[in-house]
Order: structure tokens, then sequence, then C-alpha cells
């Protein structure tokens, strides 16, 4: 076989009249042929077949169109029934329909198709399945694009036959809302991709169940059935839906189940969701709620800590909203209410354990059943210690011991107790601290108005600033002692009931004013150094550790300033004493040169002043709290 000819033809069989082509077989030769075997005759001409798709057989041939045939003036010569045929043949073919073809010819590549036209159209064998080719003299759909192409062919596709085809039909399950089956063949973002009768359809995940799906791989190469419920005809996009029909089936359902609901009812569900607040709850039909605060008696973090996604659960109808339908459902209403025997259960005094649950500034809440809490007081934790958070010895969680020591069943409150598991201190405090003994401890706070001392584990006692020491005066604290120091002090004051104490550090020596009386009697002679000068009176450091007070006479403030000036601190001066008061720690002393000339100039005149009065020197003299008040907010601000 020749070259031309390996894109053999086979041609529907007709008969064919060689001798009206031409009477000379030179003619006959010079037409495109295709041989066929035939082991019986390979010689005859009824063996040959002519190749139509060969553009040399109409070389010879003028195509002459409609108009031609129209303009022809020799109608006369062709029957008026077979022209109308003709014309009618071709006014009714048009571009963009769906035709009836008959298949007439094949080869590799091309199938030649018959549409009645006045020529024929071929279509690739490729729009075919490999397993669906169709065989010469069969009737199918096709496709008529262009009556021409630039070569004056007609162009046919089957695809788009088929393609018009399924969309009529489609359309018309859009129109009617018919169920139909398709399968799922592609998994993409947002949903999967589904195969209608050759057509790609769009099934959105959130169509594809009533619930949730974590998996859509799971529903990859599986029938599903279907109801289009969207229809593009510019774009040909189809969506469809699953959910549709699982939502007409429980409306049917919900229908059913809200005519025989009452509340109360115990019920079977599944468990359709999770949410922070609450567990939906399907019915059959129709979800329910179960809010976190009735799946337990206890204390629930999250509802995930109690029932998992698709459980089947047994539930109760708490209540039921007719005009909006929505029910409410519960859990722990299928148990008795803990707090029904709950005095029973935890009597006053009995020991107790449970699970910190909660912890606050002022207490931590202990579980010690479900549904079942109590609080133990910041003040109960500890008989000695003082408590500011109860965070500071506890965590959530943490198991602990305690004691009940009230129950309140009208509020839901027990009252516990984790100190009263030990024998208090503070019972026989008296006995182990007597006044005037003598003991070792650990400063552990300085404060301005005095000094904490902790004794033993949790029993502490305070240093009054007025007990640091019996001669000077402690403007603050830390001029005698420091933090963390051991010290040795005297027990001045026990009380058990306001749990204090109160300690001395100056007691652990004898007082020195009665012999300090006798050394700075009235009118002696006294020398000392100028620590403070203030606006009424002058502050000098004596012996002893003791301090004197030079007032200025109500009657000398004429020239105050000037008399001042003659003076500064770290100056000596020498004076008399006027009176010595141990209550205040003070020596007042008389000075000449700071008092009034016409009035107060010598001793005699200090002793007359004193003598012969009734009230305390304090009140005669007049300046010394005014002046220790004064001089202590001087050295504040330094």
């Amino acid at each position: 076989m020749s070259e031309e000819n390996k894109n053999e033809l086979t041609i529907e069989e007709e008969e064919v009249n060689i001798s009206d082509s031409s009477n000379d077989s030179n003619n006959l030769e010079d037409l495109p042929l295709v041989a066929v075997d035939n082991e019986n005759d390979k010689g005859s001409i009824s063996d040959i077949q002519i190749d139509y798709l060969n553009p040399k057989l109409f070389e010879d041939i003028r195509t002459v169109d409609i108009n031609d045939l129209l303009s022809n003036t020799d109608e006369s010569s062709i029957k008026d029934e077979v022209k109308n045929q003709y014309l009618g043949s071709i006014s009714d073919i048009s571009e963009n329909q769906v035709l009836s073809g008959r298949v007439i010819g094949m080869n590799e590549k091309d199938i030649l198709i018959d549409i009645g036209f006045k020529s024929e159209g071929i279509i690739a064998r490729s729009e075919f399945p490999e397993d669906a080719i169709p065989q010469i003299g069969d009737q199918i759909d096709v496709y008529l694009e262009y009556l021409e192409d630039r070569n004056g062919n007609l162009v046919l596709s089957k695809e788009k036959a088929d393609f018009m085809r399924n969309w009529t039909e489609i359309r018309k399950y859009y129109d009617t809302g018919e169920i139909f089956s398709c399968k799922i063949i592609k998994r993409i973002k947002g949903g999967m991709i589904v195969d209608i009768n050759g057509l790609p359809g769009f099934l959105p995940g959130s169509q594809i169940d009533v619930r949730p799906i974590k998996d859509f791989d799971n529903f990859l190469d599986k029938d599903i059935e279907v109801r289009v419920v969207k229809l593009n005809e510019a774009r040909k996009n189809i969506v469809v839906s699953h959910k549709v029909i699982i939502e007409d089936s429980l409306q049917e359902k919900r229908e059913e189940f809200l005519s025989e609901i009452e509340v109360g009812q115990i019920i079977e569900g599944r468990v359709k969701n999770i949410t922070d607040f609450g567990v939906f709850i399907d019915l059959g039909g129709i979800d329910g709620l179960l809010h976190i605060t009735d799946l337990s008696w206890g204390r629930v973090n999250h509802p995930s800590e109690i029932v998992e996604l698709d459980e089947t659960i047994s539930i109760k109808i708490i209540d039921y909203d007719e005009s909006k339908q929505r029910v409410s459902l519960g859990l722990k209403q299928l148990l008795p209410h803990p707090w029904e025997n709950v005095q029973d259960t935890y009597p006053i005094g009995s020991k107790v354990k449970g699970k910190i649950v909660s912890l606050t500034n002022y207490g931590a809440f202990v579980e010690l059943e479900a549904g079942v809490e109590g609080l133990i007081h910041v003040s109960e934790m500890s008989w000695t210690r003082h408590i500011k958070n109860a965070s500071e010895i506890y965590s959530i969680a943490e198991e602990v011991n305690a004691q009940v020591l009230a129950i309140d069943k009208d509020d839901r409150k027990i009252s516990l107790g984790i100190k009263q598991l030990e024998p208090d201190p503070w019972d026989d405090i008296q006995e182990r601290y007597i006044i005037g003994t003598l003991h070792k401890g650990k400063i552990i706070n300085i404060t301005q108005f005095g000094v904490f001392v902790e004794l033993e584990d949790g029993i502490e006692g305070l240093i009054h600033v007025s007990d640091l020491s019996w001669t000077k005066i402690v403007r603050h604290p830390k001029e005698m002692v420091q933090k963390d120091e051991d010290i040795e002090v005297s027990i001045i004051e026990v009380s058990r009931e306001k749990r204090k104490i109160s300690l001395g550090l100056k007691q652990i020596s004898e007082d020195p004013w009665p012999d300090l009386i006798k050394k700075y009697e009235t009118g002696k002679e006294v020398t000392g150094e100028i620590i403070k000068i203030l606006d009424k009176g002058i502050i000098l450091q004596l012996d002893d550790d003791v301090e004197g007070i030079v007032p200025f006479s109500a009657r000398s403030s004429k020239g105050r300033k000037e008399k001042l000036s003659k003076y500064n601190s770290g100056d000596k001066i020498t004076g008399l004493v006027m009176e010595v008061k141990p209550e205040d720690k003070k020596i007042v002393i008389y000075i000449d040169d700071l008092s009034d000339k016409n009035n107060s100039n010598s001793k005699g005149d200090v002793e007359e002043y004193l003598s012969g009065q009734d009230q305390p020197a304090a009140q005669k003299i007049e300046i010394p709290d005014e002046l220790t008040e004064k001089s202590s907010k001087e050295e504040s601000a330094e």
C-alpha cells in the first residue's frame, strides 16, 4: 500500500459507476482509491473504494452555493419537488444547535459525519471514548459550531453535543428540584467536584452534611445524592447540595419530635457540636442546647471535659420554647442534688479532703465533691501567719485536708479551716512568755513606729519606738537596730485574745533616770553641744546620751534672730538645769543670754519660777513637746 493511502478510510458501501466518470481506463487510474483486501478476488474493480476525504478527488469540480442555484435561469430543468426538498433541508440547519448525524466513514484520526447538509463534517476521533467508538451507519448527536470553516468544511463537535444534552438534563433537575446521584471525583478548596453525567459540578463543604465535616477525603470516589441549588447559564456553573436533602428529611422528623416533646422527658441525643458555653445535641430533626452549667453539679472548665463529639448520651428536657422551637437540656439533672444531704455528709467538726479549684485574695475554694465546695478563709489558714492572699501558700488543683467549721444549706456555703487541724500556739502563750522574762528573737520588719521581732515560727512581738532606749529620743528605729539582726528582748505585755506581744529593748537594762535626776539637779550648771537650733529653742547633747532643751522665754521674742545668730550647730554652751523630765527624756536648761533680761537673769530667778508651782513642770514650761515634735519633723525632712 502506498504512503498516500496509509490513513485508510472505510466508507459505506454504495454503487459506484466507474463508466460514468470516464470510458478511459487512464481516468480510473487518476482517481484516489483505497485498496480493500479480498482473498477471493484481488483484481476486481468492485474491491476498490474511493477515498472521499482526499482533496484531489475534487480538483476538477466547481463548487456552488445556494445563491448560484437560485440564480440559475434553467430552473425548469429541476423538478419543483426536488428543489423544495433540497432548499428545505438547508434552511433547517443553523449554527449552534445539536443535530443528528450518520457515520459514513472513519480513519485513525477522524470520523466522517453526514448531517444532511450540502457537505459532510469531520469530528476528531479523540472526542469519543476508546470504548465507545461508533460504527459506520450509527446515528449520533453532534453540535454544529460553524457551517463553514476556512476550507469550506462543516465544524462539528461530539463533546459539545454531549455537553448540551447533559446541560439540558441538568436544567430540568434544577427546574423540578429532582434528586439524582453523582460521584465525588476531586477535593478542592471550599468543597468537592462531582461528576454529573460527564459535567463537573461544585459541592460546597458546607453543603455536604448538616454537621461539620472533619475529613473531606473520606468522600472521594463515593456516590452521593444531591439536588441542584444554583445554575449559572452564562458561565455554565453547577452548584449542588446534599445538605438540603438531609434538611428536608429532618424537617419531617422535627415536626414529629415537637409534637411529642415534654419538659422532664429523658431522651437520647448525639453530640453534634461542642462550644465554650455548651454542647449542641442532635435530637433527631432538631438541635437542643446543653449549657455548660447543666453538664455537672460540679465545676466544668470546658464541656469537652464531660462529653465527646458524636457521642450518644441520655439527657433531660428542662425547658422548651414552642414559639422559638428552642429546647434546653440538662445532664446533671439526671443525678440527685448533692446539697440535699450535705449536713449529714459533712457534719460540723468533721475532717474532709478536697481539691482547690479557685484562689482569691480572701481565701481558697475547695471542691469536696461534684457540686459541693467550701471556702477556707485566709484567717483560717494559719494560727500565726498573717496571710494576705491564699496564693501565697496554695495552688490550683492542690489537694488539702480541712475541718468543717460551719454549713449554710440555704446559701449553699461551707466554711472550712486548715489551722484547726493543729493546736493553737496562742493557747498557752502566757505560760511560755511570762512578763519580765528575757527572750531572743530575730528582727523581721522595721517601721517608723516600731520593730517586729519573731520569737518563734509564727509568733511575733512588737518593740515600740519608745521602748528602744531609756534616754535617747529615737526618731526612727533604724537608728538603733537593723533588719535580720538577732536581739534579746524583754516581755512587757502578752494578750492571748488579741494575739499580741509587747516587747522592750530598753527593759533589758535598768532605768537610769533615778540616778540622772540626782545628777542633773535643779540649778546645776551643765555644758552641752548644740545639735539643733529651732524657732522656739535649742537642743543640746549632754552626757549619758541625754538631750537638753533650752526654751526661749515667751517674753523674749524681741531680738530673737539677733541672739540666735551668735550660735551654730556644734557649739558648746553652758546653762543651768531648770527641770529633769524622765517621761520626755529631756532636761530643761536655762541660758541667761536667751532669756528676757528684765525678768529672768539669774539662777535665783529660775528657782523662783519653778518654786510654788502646782502644775507639772512640762505644763509650766510649755515647750518640750512642741520642741520635740518640731525637731522630729526637721529630722525627717533632712
